[in-house]
């Protein structure tokens, strides 16, 4: 089955996005990338939302500088998820079932993107970004079938997203890995994987956010040798208008 391109979003060139503050909605807000990104975010002027599934997340949530929200990507309605993002200018999807079965897989990492996708479109919040993986990612590594559905689901929310109308990004990074971001990244449309920081995934999320001209496009990282703002603009200006 092919996928026709829809068109952009009316709103993409709205200036309200192009480094005015933006109120962000992050599903997977609990996790490592979640919580630096939430940080990143208010840290430069902005405000995050984090839905959480367990109570016992909130205070995590909170302590990163987001308004913790309870939500459940697998019980949510897309009404129901919709009426929490209502009111917010963008989503960043980088939840994950993290090996805890196939079923598990199928509905956060493939259906969960599917769902908030439409939620996203009927609530206004046309800016999306999803946190995905490697093509190849560790596939080498002998993880068995559990890993080719994996990545198999994966590549399914990749193909789903960008046959909306949202204006998307999908962000590949390396592996990830714990310690302070230098800020320095190495960024393109195909790169050879390698390891990136999440506090550096964070910040370079939340830079793209704020790029205008970035958009609707498939974007690798990995820790590198060049500022992210650069790196941003280099990849934007590789990829051209969309048209």
């Amino acid at each position: 089955m092919s996928l026709t391109r829809r068109p952009s979003p009316k709103h993409r060139n709205d200036t309200r996005n192009q480094g005015a503050a933006m109120k962000v909605f992050l599903i997977g807000a609990a996790g490592g990338v979640g919580r630096r990104l939430a940080a990143t975010l208010v840290a430069h002027g902005d405000t995050a939302t984090g839905m959480h599934r367990n109570p016992e997340q909130h205070d995590a949530v909170a302590q990163s500088g987001a308004t913790p929200v309870i939500g459940d990507i697998i019980e949510d309605t897309i009404e129901e998820l919709a009426a929490k993002l209502a009111g917010h200018d963008a989503v960043v999807y980088s939840a994950g079932a993290h090996g805890t079965g196939k079923d598990q897989t199928t509905l956060i990492d493939g259906k969960g993107v599917e769902k908030a996708a439409a939620a996203a479109a009927k609530a206004g919040a046309t800016k999306f970004v999803l946190v995905s993986a490697f093509a190849d990612s560790e596939r080498a590594s002998g993880y068995g079938d559990g890993f080719e559905h994996y990545i198999k689901v994966k590549r399914g929310a990749e193909i789903h997203l960008t046959g909306t109308g949202l204006d998307w990004i999908i962000v590949r990074p390396g592996h990830l890995l714990d310690g302070a971001g230098d800020g320095l990244i190495c960024a393109g449309l195909a790169l050879r994987e390698e390891p990136i920081r999440r506090e550096n995934l964070a910040q370079f999320i939340r830079e793209a956010l704020h790029h205008p001209e970035l958009t609707r496009t498939i974007v690798e990282v990995t820790d590198g040798q060049t500022p992210i703002a650069e790196a941003l603009t280099h990849v934007a200006h590789s990829v051209g208008p969309r048209r």
